[in-house]
């Protein structure tokens, strides 16, 4: 297959780039700096597999997602684009801040689907664009599937309208998947790689009381769904990319210390997260019981279903 992959640089691009070389996929990335993405890309996959054989080659192009449409000649007679680019959500939530998260993710996702749309009988015949969890709000010990409408907050309303985004390119005949994360077990980023330090420091401990629910999936799984979601033309619409066992933050905080054999006793009040975040703490501190409904529907099976492994598995690639 052919793919265009945005966002490869971030924290699961690289993963999702040398799965698909792996299996003899031809990648191209869409970067604002195509030259240092490639340098990135190649020296975290190599030009080999692991028994010697040549990988496919990487393509690299560049695109300023806030101020153009994509460039077609990048997305024109390729199999999928996976979409993955966008500012990061865990920092604090000032203005400026906020207007990066949505115009990032809304205004690039209206500039890829715009170039579809130039492309006639030449496009891809699915994009598989990155959402959150976050669409959905805080619900507290409710299950919530795929069904649950969007929420009210910030971050709920900026899905809904970069989901609203990527599906623009369904009247042009291109299935679309909206991959929505929960978060990620890898401890080179993210919500993990953020906990590391004071855990292993003997200081970590459960957040706010500790009773909300971490919606949480190893980075394993989500590439795994993703490609799922570009091979299987069942897969469409909104899926949940989480593990199907939610965990208590408490419960969470537990596991990753015994993992670390830290203690993860002290706690953190909510208050503290709110001087350093701001708005963006409501995220940890209310959490929401994500389930992967139709992953499991679907038959996708999860490598790492449980928190114990899967912590174990992401903390062995320090």
């Amino acid at each position: 297959m052919r793919v265009t992959v945005t966002g490869a640089t971030g924290l699961i691009g690289p993963r999702l780039v040398a799965a698909l070389r792996a299996r003899g996929d031809e990648v191209t990335v869409l970067s604002r700096d195509p030259d240092r993405a490639r340098e990135r890309l190649e020296s975290s996959t190599g030009s080999s597999t692991s028994t010697g054989p040549p990988l496919p080659p990487l393509q690299t192009a560049g695109w300023d997602l806030l101020h153009e449409p994509a460039p077609a000649d990048a997305l024109s007679r390729r199999d999928a684009v996976v979409h993955l680019a966008g500012e990061n959500v865990a920092q604090r939530w000032t203005g400026s801040a906020k207007r990066a998260i949505h115009d990032s993710r809304v205004t690039g996702t209206k500039h890829l689907a715009q170039a579809l749309t130039t492309l006639d009988a030449e496009r891809p015949r699915v994009l598989v664009s990155s959402s959150a969890i976050g669409y959905y709000g805080p619900h507290g010990d409710e299950p919530i599937d795929e069904d649950v409408p969007a929420g009210t907050d910030f971050l709920a309303q900026t899905c809904s309208a970069w989901e609203a985004e990527a599906r623009a390119a369904e009247p042009l005949g291109v299935r679309v998947t909206m991959v929505r994360t929960g978060v990620v077990l890898d401890p080179n980023g993210g919500a993990l790689g953020k906990m590391l330090p004071p855990f292993k420091l003997g200081v970590g401990g459960p957040v706010a009381g500790g009773r909300q629910y971490i919606s949480w999936i190893h980075s394993d799984d989500l590439v795994g769904i993703m490609l799922a979601a570009i091979d299987d033309e069942r897969w469409l619409g909104p899926v949940n990319a989480t593990a199907p066992e939610p965990q208590r933050n408490g419960d969470f905080s537990k596991a990753l210390g015994r993992a670390l054999r830290r203690p993860a006793v002290l706690p953190v009040p909510a208050a503290a997260l709110r001087l350093m975040y701001g708005e963006m703490a409501e995220i940890v501190t209310s959490g929401a019981r994500v389930l992967p409904a139709k992953a499991l529907v679907l038959g996708y099976e999860f490598r790492f279903p449980k928190l114990e492994s899967a912590l174990r598995a992401a903390l062995s690639r320090d």
